[in-house]
């Protein structure tokens, strides 16, 4: 495992979780996709951009950790939406994805 994968499963508390659906969940564990914000369903915590947030499936399983890209109110406005909508919603676009497959962690990679 690569050291910055490691330290963002061990070493970065979760500020917050973001709840995702099954075909998200299967993009992200199976596909190796960053994860959009249509696979989102629910927001929970307070984050900022850049922090480490914990990734549910729909059975209530923690699968992953990744650093997202948003904040949390902008995620919630964003959550079930398309990419191309990011701009209108919010005003500003910093990615497409609100966790860049560089930035996820499959905790069950780990073992």
């Amino acid at each position: 495992l690569k050291s910055r994968k490691h330290w963002i499963a061990f070493a970065l508390k979760p500020s917050g979780a973001l709840s995702v659906d099954k075909g998200a969940a299967d993009a992200l564990r199976k596909k190796g996709r960053s994860l959009l914000p249509s696979g989102i369903r629910e927001v929970r915590g307070e984050f900022a951009g850049g922090d480490c947030v914990s990734l549910i499936d729909p059975d209530g399983v923690e699968f992953g950790r990744g650093l997202v890209n948003y904040a949390a109110p902008d995620v919630a406005k964003l959550k079930g939406r398309r990419t191309t909508e990011i701009s209108s919603l919010l005003g500003y676009k910093v990615a497409d994805e609100i966790i860049h497959r560089d930035n996820f962690v499959l905790l069950e990679e780990l073992g």
